[in-house]
């Protein structure tokens, strides 16, 4: 099929052979897993993988694709689902939890689709995502790094991330502008806080992080922490010194 890429979807279809074997070796998929491929395309890397694993579900946010998915042999017995994944409830899913998610995702909606993942870390054990390289360096950046910021933040409470290799641009059609990176991503056993203190969280860690050249004392001014935390933590500090432990204690 020759599918002409939409950009409002962010579509990137993958062409190296290469490359899909070794992010299957990467995912390492099991007989008994039960597999969610997050926008498969034209199918390249769903039809490598059917058969190695227990279930499979795909879900596809272009109807053209849906369609020819649906009709595509090599993959008969995959769920095809038609819909936006950031609407989908993975416990609503034709195939059982616990599950492995993997995905080439549009790059404009990494954020969200790692925050969707947070809300529903319970139906899943493990997720592989394709993402901007500089995205990847944030998620899976150590304290007092350049890329240590926000993001590495916010999802390290829930989260653990790592980098598995990067990816260049030619591998892809149409080639996209920037580097490309594969990342595992693994539920922490037990957050670093709690689910009803994270919007606090949040404009807590958004404050420090948008002066980040500022100490503590000054950026989280407005948030009344406690003084035995401030001395606890050292105010005198700037936002990007603070591990993700320490950042949780601030709420």
């Amino acid at each position: 099929m020759k599918h002409f890429a939409k950009k409002k979807w962010g579509q990137n279809f993958l062409i190296d052979p290469n490359l899909l074997r070794k992010i299957i070796r990467t995912i390492d998929p099991k007989k008994s897993d039960n597999l969610l491929e997050i926008g498969p395309g034209e199918g390249a890397l769903t039809e490598r993988l059917l058969p190695l694993v227990k279930e499979m579900a795909v879900i596809e946010i272009d109807p053209v694709l849906v369609e020819y998915l649906r009709d595509l042999d090599p993959i008969k017995g995959v769920h095809v689902v038609h819909g936006d994944v950031l609407w989908q409830d993975l416990d609503k899913l034709p195939i059982d939890p616990p599950i492995k998610v993997v995905g080439n995702i549009p790059y404009n909606i990494t954020s969200p689709i790692l925050f969707w993942l947070i809300e529903q870390r319970q139906y899943w054990k493990e997720a592989f995502l394709m993402v901007q390289k500089e995205v990847g360096d944030r998620l899976s950046a150590e304290v007092g790094t350049k890329s240590y910021g926000r993001l590495s933040v916010m999802t390290g409470v829930f989260l653990e991330v790592e980098k598995c290799f990067n990816i260049p641009p030619e591998v892809f059609v149409p080639r996209p502008k920037v580097d490309s990176a594969f990342i595992k991503i693994k539920r922490l056993e037990k957050p670093l806080i709690a689910d009803d203190h994270f919007d606090k969280f949040e404009k807590i860690v958004r404050a420090a992080f948008s002066k980040r050249r500022k100490m503590l004392q000054n950026s989280l001014q407005s948030f009344n922490i406690p003084k035995e935390v401030q001395d606890s933590i050292d105010f005198r500090r700037r936002p990007e010194t603070l591990s993700i432990a320490e950042f949780a204690e601030l709420v």
